[in-house]
């Protein structure tokens, strides 16, 4: 897997330099640092980024085998990433997954991030099972709520 500069990855991808560099800086692009700081682009990461970018009905449909081994969970909240952080302290582990322009914390056992061998840059799924969702919204709703309480009480 060849690593490309970035101004070589932006023109393969039809953008400017300068589009691409910004990219890299607020993480919508997966790069490799050298050791003097730079950032390369893998040709892999080119394709996910020339798949995102290809109109709906031209986009690569992925085969129904990739999911093959999840096929028997009962857990139907799947989000696909890829992996930003790990750090591993004892027998815990932190794993960061960057899906879309969201970051999700997972805290999981050290020996499952050595068995699934989870490194920065892999491509991941988190599966979120739970019993409890809470679900929030910014502005003044509950106010607004409460005074229609007061006013018809």
């Amino acid at each position: 897997m060849g690593l490309l500069t970035v101004r070589a990855a932006a023109e393969q991808l039809g953008v400017a330099y300068s589009t691409l560099k910004r990219w890299v800086h607020t993480g919508q692009v997966r790069t490799t640092r050298t050791e003097g700081g730079h950032h390369r682009v893998s040709q892999a990461e080119i394709e996910r980024l020339l798949t995102r970018q290809q109109p709906e009905s031209k986009r690569r449909i992925q085969p129904p085998a990739a999911n093959e081994s999840l096929e028997g969970l009962s857990a139907r909240n799947r989000l696909s990433g890829f992996i930003d952080e790990v750090r591993i302290d004892g027998l815990l582990a932190q794993v960061r997954l960057r899906v879309g322009d969201q970051s999700l914390t997972a805290v999981i056992t050290a020996d499952a991030v050595r068995a699934l061998k989870l490194r920065r840059g892999d491509d991941a799924m988190a599966i979120i099972k739970s019993t409890e969702v809470m679900i929030a919204k910014a502005g003044g709703d509950a106010t607004a709520a409460s005074r229609k309480r007061t006013r018809s009480g």
